[in-house]
């Protein structure tokens, strides 16, 4: 976009606006505002001048060139859930995509096409009609834009790889308002950076993601161990997962028990661990094969059962709510050592909050069999994936407490680390996103940048700076 004068952003400017956008445009004094700007992450608290809530590709081109003829910041918000609160900028336009949640499944070629805004919940719903899935969260309130252009890692990816090894194309809205579609046969250097490189690039209005039969009914669930059994728990679920068959989907995960009436009475409020499981395969194959983990020690809670796969995507809907505050950090690990064991329960002794996790999601299986080179996403070759999620009420008097826990337990594991995930990191340096993607990785995505967004105008994400 040749650069111009920069114009006001005023009563007649907005009103202008209205008359060739189609979606909703909310102001700070607009009764509406408050709602229109809430996200995920309660704390991040950052105020746009201006919401756009596009109803299409045609309002994100215009919403674009608006906020460019101004010179304003531009942020850019699918579901809402980063962590860091990326889709929020002071001052700036925000182009909302949430209106648009269209999902479209062509069930004879197994293919799915989802608006930018759509949630995984919109997704595992039409997908599932047909027996039908791909790899998306753990979490079905998450948007499918920010998880997706991560990398996308779920129950699914050891058998099926992650979103993005299932993502065909993306319809893109350039930085300087050009429409272009990117997949293999067509700016195929834009797709590999679309794949695990964030929203660096451009603004993604639809994904098309390749679908394989998946459930509707799948054995999964979660095995419940207290605390002073957790070396053990962890040690097996180590050599278990060395040598699981792809079908099994597994993650670890260390927390303070929560009061629900399935829980042990008196681990309520205390540190656990679990294993959660999720077999993607026939049920009756799946109780084969869950039978020694079931039963190397009697946990306090057995969980697993058959489900519907889209409850089991939502089984921790209901733990990471809307409205909290989060901070997270993330660790790519190898397996996992005596040592490495026994710092994370020493970490999960020090909770702070009821609220924080700690998953161990684990990789291998299909993710690791795709060459690192061939996506932005990177270390594939990682066992596992460490999320160490803080969470705390909104009326903590003490919120810091649980931002300390966080960033004492991703020192303590950095002696092993390998890497980091990118979705699951908040407040990272300049030096940490290019830590992430290693130097040869990161200096291609430079040059990406450079080509199709050299003034960074979308910057507010982990950013790849041109």
């Amino acid at each position: 976009m040749t650069k111009i004068a920069e114009l006001p952003l005023d009563d007649v400017a907005v009103e202008q606006l209205r008359k060739s956008f189609a979606g909703p445009l909310v102001r700070p004094w607009d009764a509406r505002y408050e709602e229109a700007r809430a996200i995920w992450n309660g704390a991040i608290r950052r105020r746009p001048a201006l919401i756009a809530g596009c109803t299409g590709a045609a309002d994100v081109i215009t919403a674009i060139r608006f906020a460019r003829e101004r010179g304003l910041e531009i942020s850019v918000r699918g579901g809402g859930h980063a962590v860091a609160g990326f889709c929020l900028c002071d001052g700036g336009v925000l182009i909302d995509l949430s209106p648009m949640t269209s999902v479209r499944i062509d069930p004879d070629s197994r293919r799915a096409r989802a608006g930018g805004g759509a949630l995984w919940s919109h997704v595992d719903r039409e997908t599932q009609a047909f027996g039908l899935a791909v790899t998306g969260g753990i979490v079905t309130h998450t948007g499918i834009g920010g998880l997706t252009l991560g990398g996308g890692i779920g129950h699914l990816m050891r058998k099926l790889g992650l979103t993005i090894d299932n993502l065909l194309s993306c319809d893109v809205v350039m930085a300087d308002g050009r429409f272009v579609v990117a997949s293999e046969n067509s700016h195929n250097d834009l797709f590999w950076g679309l794949r695990g490189g964030g929203g660096n690039f451009g603004i993604v209005t639809s994904f098309e993601y390749r679908l394989h039969p998946v459930g509707p009914t799948v054995l999964a669930g979660l095995l419940m161990y207290p605390l002073n059994e957790a070396a053990e728990v962890l040690t097996y679920f180590r050599d278990y997962v060395a040598a699981a068959p792809d079908e099994v989907g597994i993650l670890g995960n260390l927390r303070l028990a929560p009061p629900l009436p399935a829980v042990p009475p008196e681990l309520h409020g205390k540190p656990v661990a679990a294993i959660v499981v999720c077999y993607v395969g026939a049920v009756e194959d799946g109780e084969k094969e869950f039978e020694s983990l079931r039963r190397f020690k009697t946990p306090a809670l057995d969980a697993i059962a058959p489900k519907p796969y889209v409850a089991h995507q939502s089984m921790f809907d209901a733990a990471l709510p809307h409205g909290r505050g989060y901070y997270w950090k993330s660790c790519a690990l190898p397996p996992l050592t005596e040592e490495m064991i026994d710092v994370l329960i020493r970490q999960a002794e020090k909770i702070t909050s009821p609220l924080s996790t700690m998953p161990i999601f684990t990789l291998g299986g299909a993710v690791a069999r795709v060459r690192e080179d061939a996506t932005a996403f990177s270390h594939r070759g990682a066992q596992h994936n460490l999320n160490i999620l803080g969470a705390w009420q909104m009326d903590d008097p003490d919120p810091e407490r649980h931002k300390a826990w966080v960033r004492e337990t991703w020192e303590a594991m950095q002696p092993f680390a390998c890497g980091a995930y990118v979705n699951f990191m908040s407040d990272e340096p300049a030096d940490r996103v290019r830590a992430v993607y290693g130097s040869d990785k990161y200096e291609r995505l430079v040059s990406l940048k450079r080509r199709y967004d050299p003034e960074n105008v979308f910057r507010h994400n982990q950013n790849i700076v041109p």
